[in-house]
């Protein structure tokens, strides 16, 4: 089973609103990273914290999205890493992509795919890593066992990672700001 575990429980202060249901294309930005995913994937964990009601409410009866709350959120994004983790059902490779990320072209998750990966996947555009990545099996008990305070980019490359070359912009593009929100929305509209 492909998984991909999806963050969704922060409190976007640097764009000032939160930004999980602002809306992108004919639904909202949660909605299209959501898509993207599930285009690929067969299921997603999807971890709330910040507003989970809402996005339990809205995604509650949606078969292919496992609702996993994070009581934490408010520690960083490591410990939706962590309970996200935790909510895995399968001993295959396995994704992870912020929620703010509307436009990742499907195809990056194609392309990282590897169901025997030992080491992590890391899409590369234009010089650049971006999201998702794809974490094998093995680096599980591991996240699961790191301190609060760890940072999963320092564990991949402590279990080591492969860079795999895509065509696709769209791995760099999060909503962190108004401004990133508008110009991206501008872009693809």
């Amino acid at each position: 089973m492909k998984e991909c575990i999806m963050l969704a429980a922060g409190l976007s202060q640097r764009m000032g609103t939160w930004k999980m249901l602002l809306p992108w294309g004919t639904g909202t930005v949660l909605d299209s990273a959501l898509g993207g995913a599930l285009s690929f994937c067969d299921r997603v964990i999807l971890v709330t914290g910040h507003r989970a009601d809402e996005l339990h409410q809205r995604y509650r009866q949606h078969p292919q999205i496992a609702l996993c709350f994070n009581a934490s959120y408010r520690a960083g994004m490591f410990s939706s890493v962590q309970r996200g983790v935790a909510a895995l059902c399968s001993e295959e490779p396995f994704f992870i992509v912020p929620g703010d990320m509307p436009a990742v072209d499907p195809n990056v998750y194609a392309a990282l795919w590897r169901p025997n990966a030992i080491r992590c996947q890391r899409p590369v555009c234009d010089s650049g890593k971006g999201h998702p990545v794809l974490l094998p099996p093995a680096l599980a008990p591991t996240i699961l066992a790191a301190p609060p305070e760890s940072n999963l980019r320092q564990l991949m490359l402590h279990h080591g990672c492969q860079d795999v070359q895509v065509t696709s912009k769209s791995i760099h593009w999060d909503l962190d700001t108004p401004e990133q929100y508008q110009q991206l929305h501008g872009l693809l509209s």
